[in-house]
């Protein structure tokens, strides 16, 4: 769902830009009063709805809210954050499962903490935004991670086939508080906005403990580390920690003494060398040990194109072939995680316990998920994926029919490929026409 910002915000944001952009020196000093304006915080509010999710520690959804009257809290939320009333509260903690079975922790705010950090983000996000070098692609207004790829792919047919496929060990748990308030009070002198940012990185933790009760910690206050991952403001905070990487980078003269460019997305990121990558390597660590962030050392590796290759952002990048010519060439695929990961998410949604489901509704459900996936994975070599989720997609919707009208048997319906996809309405990613891709040059 996207949502059109109202005109008086979109001037705010512009002028804050133009005077970011102008004055790269210059502190603001009166940020503070912006955020519990009435239609900052409207704008915040109907952001935060648009991307939903759960409840808090307060268990208030927002469905309580619109019960009770937005307009009405929305001004109890204005005068308490006017009269600095506003106290952050807990974040809940909850499990979510990897794709590599592992599972990583992600924070849920408040409501309340999501909408005054969403307004937040909407004051200083123009601000930080003047400031962030080209090399980074997460979490950007007009930038997307398909833009990283691309410019993966030009750099490596300019010659930049020696890859540092870097990893970092928790970054957003690790970010040093102190260094990136420092990075903060660079652009903003507003010791009240400072003192909210501080509140947030240091908000407790609740999660369920043994017993089924609730444990409380303060992970991040204690150790002086950390982002609330699942916040809005994490990935502002984690951007602008990590242009601290990139400016080293260039300062430090290599991207020009080794002929070596960085691309950064959130906290994934590659640098392309030309036959300079072990040296790369050695001074990227020296970097990130001054930053005070680890290396992933059993996960970072060098990648030698186009004998090997290297997975980014859900893609593997490296040699293809033509499926008419048989020529090789660069290019990027859809990583065969990726494809297994879509092919498990099919599986589950059309498993026994679905059967009560009318047929419309599971095609509808199917094609959803099958669209999503097919919208990423659509630059460079992706037949060979889309036959496979195809195929995956056929094989669980006829397993399903038949479950569902007891015709598994021995002689079991067939259902065509023709009759699932014409009749039935079930996508074909192979027969949807994707974006014209670069990385196809």
């Amino acid at each position: 769902m996207s949502l059109t910002t109202p005109e008086s915000v979109g001037k705010l944001q512009g002028a804050l830009h133009a005077k970011a952009k102008k004055e790269p020196a210059y502190r603001f000093y009166s940020l503070y009063d912006k955020i519990h304006r009435k239609d900052v915080l409207k704008h915040a509010w109907m952001r935060c709805r648009a991307n939903g999710g759960a409840a808090g520690v307060d268990a208030q959804s927002f469905e309580q809210i619109e019960a009770g009257g937005v307009e009405g809290w929305l001004e109890e939320l204005t005068k308490e954050i006017r009269e600095k009333t506003y106290r952050p509260n807990a974040v809940r903690r909850v499990w979510i499962p990897k794709p590599d079975g592992k599972e990583r922790p992600l924070g849920i705010p408040t409501i309340k903490d999501r909408v005054v950090q969403m307004a937040a983000v909407i004051v200083l996000e123009p601000i930080f935004e003047a400031d962030l070098p080209e090399e980074q692609y997460g979490y950007r207004p007009g930038r997307s991670a398909h833009d990283a790829i691309h410019d993966i792919r030009d750099k490596l047919n300019r010659g930049h086939r020696e890859v540092v496929d870097g990893d970092l060990s928790g970054y957003f748990d690790t970010i040093p508080h102190r260094e990136l308030l420092k990075c903060l009070a660079r652009r903003i002198s507003d010791g009240a906005l400072l003192e909210l940012i501080k509140k947030w990185l240091e908000m407790p933790v609740e999660e369920k403990g043994e017993g089924g009760g609730k444990r409380r910690t303060n992970e991040a206050k204690d150790s002086g580390r950390g982002t609330p991952q699942g916040a809005p403001i994490s990935p502002l905070l984690s951007n602008l920690y990590m242009r601290r990487f990139v400016l080293g980078w260039k300062q430090r003269g290599h991207e020009e003494g080794l002929k070596a460019s960085v691309v950064v997305y959130a906290d994934d990121f590659v640098i392309l060398c030309r036959r300079t990558a072990a040296e790369a390597t050695e001074q990227m660590q020296k970097i990130m040990t001054k930053l005070k962030l680890t290396v992933n050392e059993k996960k970072t590796r060098i990648a030698r194109l186009p004998e090997e290759s290297f997975d980014f952002l859900g893609y593997t990048i490296g040699r293809c072939y033509s499926p008419r010519t048989g020529g090789a060439f660069i290019s990027v695929q859809p990583a065969r995680k990726r494809v297994n990961a879509i092919c498990e998410k099919i599986s589950k949604m059309t498993g026994r316990k679905t059967y009560g489901k009318p047929e419309a509704e599971m095609v509808a459900e199917m094609n959803r998920k099958l669209r999503g996936w097919g919208n990423y994975f659509c630059l460079g070599a992706v037949s060979r994926a889309y036959r496979a989720v195809d195929s995956h997609a056929r094989h669980r919707l006829r397993q399903w029919l038949n479950g569902k009208h007891r015709s598994r048997g021995v002689n079991p319906v067939r259902h065509s490929a023709l009759h699932l996809h014409k009749n039935l309405g079930l996508l074909e990613l192979a027969g949807t026409s994707r974006k014209p891709s670069r990385a196809n040059a």
